[in-house]
Parts: structure tokens; C-alpha cells; sequence
């Protein structure tokens, strides 16, 4: 699949992540990998991820690079993604190093997976030589998605940040080759 790529965000897609924000907002769904956009209302805040980031995590802070998933043939986002170039204590438990979200109406078409596989390839720029993503034990759709780009399952821990719904974080690990 050829479809997507990952871009920085920039002003030009403004619109489009504000109405994905509000498109999450109205169907209850989780913001997963992008970067707080639940937490401002500002397009141009959300842009300044390192400093508001760092404001709201003080030293648990971990950089990473937000990309969004833009299909190439109508410059649609269908989804934002986020790679974390480290990990700390919690991300290493729970949380991981990729998080991803696909638009509702862009479900069931193989973004997720090509996404991940996109952000693997920026793993692979940042020099990563291992990544961490978990899930949810209920997210069938992410766990298939991870599996599909290699990832390999270790083990299930508790959900004691309750980030999920079932109580239960699947933790997965892929080799960048």
C-alpha cells in the first residue's frame, strides 16, 4: 500500500486535525498518539508539542515525533501517530513507544498497518533498534495490526493507568531490521 505518508504537522492541515479532534470527541474514542491534541483547543498550541509536553510532564517527559497519515490521493488525514524516542519507567510498562489513531470513517482499510509500518521506517532514521507498543487485551484491530508489522507479544500486564478498557495491557516488542 502506497496510499498513505507520514508528514509533520503544519498549519495547511489545521482544519482537518481539529475536525478529527472533534470527530474523537463526539464518538468517545481515545486520543492514542496524539500528542495531547485532547487537551487544547488550539491547533497552534498543539503544534508546540515539546514545550506544552514538557510543561505537562515535567520530567517524565519523553520526546518523540507526531506525524499524521495523509492519504495521498485527496491530502486527507485519516490518522495521527506518534513515535517516542525513548522510554521511562511507565511507557516501558504500559504505554510503549508508538501510539496510533485512525479516524472512525477510515477503519478497516489497512491504514493502521500501513502507518505502523511507516513510523517503523522513522524508528529506523531515530536509530531505534527495538521498539515497545502496547494495547489493550480487548483492541483485537491494534494487536492485529502490531502482529502484521512483526510484533512479537512478551506478556499481559495490569492496566493500572487505566488506558484501556479491559484491565489488561498487551505488550508487544518489534526488531527494526
Amino acid at each position: 500500500m502506497t496510499e498513505l505518508e507520514l508528514i509533520v504537522p503544519t498549519k495547511e492541515y489545521k482544519s482537518q486535525v481539529m475536525a478529527l479532534r472533534q470527530t474523537f470527541f463526539d464518538n468517545s474514542e481515545g486520543f492514542n498518539g496524539c500528542a495531547g491534541l485532547e487537551d487544547t483547543d488550539s491547533y497552534d498550541d498543539w503544534l508546540d508539542f515539546e514545550n506544552r509536553l514538557k510543561r505537562a510532564y515535567g520530567e517524565t517527559y519523553i520526546p518523540s515525533s507526531v506525524f499524521l497519515s495523509v492519504r495521498k490521493s485527496d491530502n486527507k488525514v485519516v490518522g495521527i501517530i506518534d513515535v517516542r524516542h525513548q522510554l521511562n519507567d511507565v511507557m516501558l510498562k504500559w504505554g510503549g513507544q508508538i501510539g496510533c489513531s485512525v479516524l472512525p470513517d477510515e477503519r478497516r482499510k489497512g491504514y493502521a498497518t500501513e502507518m505502523l509500518r511507516l513510523a517503523l521506517e522513522k524508528c529506523r532514521e531515530l536509530n531505534l533498534t527495538k521498539v515497545l507498543i502496547c494495547c489493550d487485551k480487548e483492541n483485537i484491530a491494534s494487536a492485529k495490526t502490531i502482529v502484521a508489522n512483526g510484533g512479537v507479544l512478551e506478556n499481559e500486564v495490569p492496566d493500572e493507568m487505566n488506558l484501556g478498557k479491559s484491565g489488561v495491557m498487551q505488550r508487544y516488542w518489534i526488531e527494526i531490521l
